[in-house]
């Protein structure tokens, strides 16, 4: 877990400094800023799906995956009850909090690294994927922080509890999350990215939060192959 607490800690130190630069920077470099993070989840986001789309066993389970998760989520409103709970809690709603926060989530917890790493620290001890995945986060963290404030800490919890979560299956069963599912996971989480790109650059409100379900259709779907042995 050392390599978790440690990435945890980046994003912790990293928000604190960004909010300290906030309050020096103009407007017009705020939008520069993020017009930077749009097209950086667009490219990550990108990049996770289509170099993981040749290694899937099945191909329409992503399509499958956002098309039933994105109607869970919806019918749960999860975008609107998220950007609620953030807005009630926030000083300043006018700071877009809650689109920051689902944006970096996103960034900090779908990622190869992200994802891999507590499972390789599980299995060999070995951290160097955390601690890669721990740089970019610090300066990603200090710049999603200076756009949108201290609040941005609060991807820290949540980043800390994602890749435990993956530590913890990785522990009990080295055979849980195998190769297969992560590249059907990277694959649908490279698409709600690249979603929250497209709302940042403004382009299209894609409401990545209604589709975050679709995370859980791989899992579901692996889960009932490895029952039933087909």
């Amino acid at each position: 877990m050392l390599g978790t607490i440690v990435n945890t800690a980046t994003i912790i130190i990293g928000s604190i400094a960004g909010s300290i630069l906030h309050k020096g920077i103009k407007e017009k470099y705020k939008n520069v800023l993020y017009t930077g993070l749009g097209l950086a989840s667009l490219a990550i986001g990108l990049n996770a799906t289509i170099s993981n789309l040749p290694k899937s066993q099945y191909p329409v389970l992503f399509i499958v995956s956002i098309a039933v998760g994105g109607i869970i989520g919806t019918a749960l409103d999860l975008d609107g009850r998220f950007h609620r709970l953030v807005d009630h809690y926030s000083k300043n709603p006018q700071k877009n909090l809650a689109t920051g926060l689902s944006t970096a989530i996103l960034l900090y917890c779908i990622g190869p690294l992200s994802m891999l790493g507590p499972v390789v620290s599980a299995l060999k001890g070995d951290n160097t994927f955390l601690y890669t995945n721990a740089t970019l986060d610090l300066v990603s963290s200090i710049v999603f922080a200076s756009t949108y404030g201290i609040g941005m800490i609060f991807a820290a919890p949540v980043l800390f509890l994602w890749q435990g979560m993956f530590w913890l299956v990785a522990t009990v069963s080295s055979q849980a999350v195998s190769d297969a599912l992560m590249s059907e996971l990277l694959i649908v989480g490279g698409l709600l990215i690249t979603g929250s790109g497209l709302s940042l650059l403004k382009l299209k409100d894609c409401k990545t939060l209604n589709l975050l379900p679709a995370l859980l259709v791989p899992i579901a779907w692996f889960a009932i192959k490895c029952i039933f042995k087909f």
